[in-house]
């Protein structure tokens, strides 16, 4: 079990795992993912959520060495997703006794996920509603949409810890020493960041709250400096830039246009960008990228046409920043096409729709190869979309 010191009443038994390749079938998560549970002893003993099913014979390992013969008292379910919420049926049928506690919603899509009868054993919480349970009193806050309709998050008064639910979660196993910000970053805008007002709301009500430390359901516990955390969830949640730079996003079929975007980043570097980021949508991570498309406040994209059409990455890349509600931001467009080129007008069409986009002029056409003409655009493209 992970050395994971919460206090000596709020002990750590979730699990780390290193072997997924995928975290929800589409994440690369090089340095894997942990599974956070965490129980709290007291007069009566509570169990904050279960794990994967990848990780259900060592979370089982952690709980009989924290409780030994002791029995659990209540099962708090933040969240029914099946990477949280696997194990209900099994640690139900561990202790017959045990009440499970959620909101309505949880209930009512509990059917979904289990057959297990536990309609003589659940107790429905609501908005503000405590359970005392000895020297901790838990108290429930709703969460829907964030990222579930049925998602809560629970306040310990006594400790002053909030239980985040996925809120303030992280890709990496625990053991990970890396930045916390561009992996949380990349989780939130991925995983949530289509729920940005829902985000919003949860904040509010945290912000009536004395918190001393966040345990989320993923990725470390933060006990320290916790107004960084709440600012960055406050910048990501309300669609703010975080940084001033520009992503150029491309795709390329023969090198002509990648050739292209990095004489363009020259161009942007020497007119004073602070930062310049390339990204090659067929090669690269597209999480990763969406994550930069929401850090910086300008970004370019350059696509050939293909089929009479977009490119499918470009494509691809663009409907994802559409279904995350990407929006206040300065964008330039660069289509390249030999023959009947179309990809600038798709682009268009898909940037066109979303909320309080700039699209900056001009917007340029390649004919194949970039030339002296195609210089003098990006030259202006640089200019506009800079100042």
């Amino acid at each position: 079990m992970k050395d994971v010191k919460i206090s000596d009443s709020v002990i750590y038994v979730g699990v780390d795992d290193k072997t997924i390749d995928l975290f929800e079938s589409q994440y690369v998560v090089p340095n894997g993912v942990s599974y956070n549970s965490y129980i709290i002893k007291d007069e009566k003993i509570v169990l904050m959520d279960t794990v994967d099913k990848r990780a259900t014979d060592e979370w089982l390992e952690n709980i009989n060495k924290v409780l030994g013969e002791e029995k659990i008292d209540y099962l708090v379910v933040s969240h029914l997703e099946p990477d949280h919420a696997y194990n209900i049926k099994l640690i139900c049928e561990k202790y017959p006794n045990m009440i499970v506690v959620g909101n309505k919603k949880t209930f009512d899509m509990f059917p979904q996920f289990f057959d297990t009868d536990i309609e003589n054993r659940k107790l429905v919480v609501s908005e503000g509603e405590t359970l005392n349970v000895g020297t901790h009193t838990l108290q429930f806050f709703m969460a829907p949409m964030v990222h579930w309709p049925e998602v809560m998050v629970t306040y310990e008064q006594s400790e002053k810890i909030l239980f985040s639910a996925d809120g303030f979660g992280k890709f990496g196993a625990l053991d990970t020493d890396e930045d916390w910000t561009c992996e949380a970053r990349r989780y939130y805008i991925n995983i949530v960041g289509k729920y940005g007002a829902q985000v919003q709301q949860l904040l509010k009500k945290a912000a009536t709250l004395d918190i001393k430390m966040i345990c989320p359901l993923h990725g470390p516990i933060l006990k320290e400096n916790l107004e960084f955390y709440i600012n960055k969830y406050d910048i990501w949640s309300s669609y703010r830039p975080e940084d001033d730079g520009v992503l150029i996003a491309y795709n390329s079929i023969h090198g002509n246009t990648e050739k292209a975007v990095k004489k363009l980043a020259e161009i942007l570097e020497e007119k004073g960008a602070k930062k310049v980021v390339l990204s090659d949508l067929a090669r690269d991570d597209m999480a990763e990228t969406i994550e930069d498309a929401f850090r910086y406040d300008k970004m370019i994209v350059a696509s050939p046409t293909y089929d009479a059409g977009l490119f499918p990455y470009m494509e691809k890349f663009l409907r994802h920043l559409k279904h995350k509600n990407y929006q206040n931001r300065k964008v330039g467009i660069i289509e390249n096409g030999s023959w009947a080129p179309m990809a600038g007008k798709l682009m268009n069409e898909l940037i066109g729709s979303l909320k309080d986009i700039t699209i900056c002029n001009p917007v340029i056409t390649i004919k194949s190869t970039m030339n002296d003409e195609t210089i003098k655009q990006f030259e202006e493209l640089a200019d506009n979309i800079l100042k």
